[in-house]
């Protein structure tokens, strides 16, 4: 099986984790989710789950079907961890999930829209991940039947969807322009090209380890191609900026012991939080990419990224856990795979 998008790194991996295309679809036949009936929700949903799973393509056989509602909790929560699902999709017990065995697709029905599909990829590849949800989104189409206007494009219901219906973004890893205070700045001057930064997880969230998301804003009067090659354009500045300013970060003797004494507590700490396990390693993977530790790939810290997460941690061990009992595990977890 091919390995899953948080296993591996791509292009620019040392500052790229991922890319991701999200398309937002809705069936002609019925009104958008907020308006449907629990009749007509179920009849939406059956449509969708048969239609992905007998569309006659071999990929249809590598999906499986969740029912967000019979997963334990800690399932759900390493869904949104692993950036499959929205925190929102979270929340709603009768939510359904279409997701591919390796991770790299994943179909949220009835959320906003009736289908929000979307495709994750290592790296800035922004081109890849568009063109397997276009094929998806294609295939589905010739049977679903989506919402188009042709003035308006695909029909959502959130107008800010309107037009391609396209949400692209990269998720990067930017300690030195955290550091440098440059993030508000370059918020305001990307938001003025289309754009948008938000944390980790998307809007509303924080961006832990530092580790932002940007992605398109605008979806009408742009064509999908014209939104992914902007995205990449001010991603691959970004890459160059954030490169330029870590040559001279990690020459303070500063920065180094903070990089080498963070790698000193994850390799032996006992007991480590989700907070303090995301900057420790925020702090390891601007050594790894600085070649100052070569003993871990970046690969390792792509995995540990994503396992080490709370929801993750509960699933790994198969049952509840507190706090305390996270944060041990967490600890071992981290020196198993730092000392391998």
């Amino acid at each position: 099986m091919k390995a899953k998008w948080y296993e591996t790194s791509g292009d620019y991996g040392d500052i790229v984790i991922s890319t991701r295309i999200r398309l937002a679809r809705n069936l002609a036949e019925y009104p958008f989710p907020e308006r449907m009936s629990a009749s007509q929700r179920r009849e939406c949903e059956n449509k969708i789950k048969e239609t992905v799973l007998n569309n006659g393509a071999g990929i249809s056989k590598r999906f499986k079907y969740l029912e967000l509602g019979l997963l334990p909790q800690a399932q759900v929560v390493s869904l949104v961890e692993r950036h499959l699902i929205s925190p929102e999709f979270a929340k709603d017990n009768d939510a359904k999930l279409l997701l591919l065995d390796d991770e790299s697709v994943s179909v949220m029905i009835n959320e906003e829209d009736h289908i929000r599909l979307q495709v994750m990829r290592s790296g800035l590849d922004p081109d890849g991940a568009f063109e397997l949800a276009d094929k998806l989104d294609t295939l589905l189409d010739e049977q679903l039947h989506f919402a188009f206007d042709d003035n308006l494009g695909y029909l959502t219901a959130c107008p800010t969807n309107l037009g391609t219906g396209m949400r692209a973004s990269v998720m990067l890893h930017l300690p030195a322009l955290q550091e440098n205070g440059s993030i508000a700045q370059l918020s305001s001057t990307i938001s003025k090209l289309g754009l948008a930064i938000r944390g980790i997880y998307g809007e509303g969230s924080r961006p832990l380890g530092a580790i932002y998301q940007i992605s398109n804003q605008v979806t009408l009067g742009i064509s999908e191609k014209a939104a992914i090659a902007n995205l990449r354009g001010i991603a691959v500045q970004l890459i160059a900026q954030e490169k330029s300013l870590r040559e001279k970060m990690v020459l303070d003797e500063r920065t180094v012991d903070s990089i080498w004494r963070s790698y000193g507590i994850l390799t032996n700490a006992r007991m480590i939080s989700s907070d303090e396990f995301m900057q420790l390693i925020s702090n390891v993977r601007l050594g790894v990419s600085a070649g100052l530790i070569d003993s871990v790939s970046m690969d390792t810290i792509n995995r540990l990224t994503v396992n080490a997460q709370a929801g993750m941690i509960s699933m790994h061990e198969g049952r509840d856990m507190t706090a305390a009992e996270r944060d041990k595990a967490r600890a071992e977890m981290i020196r198993t795979a730092l000392a391998s």
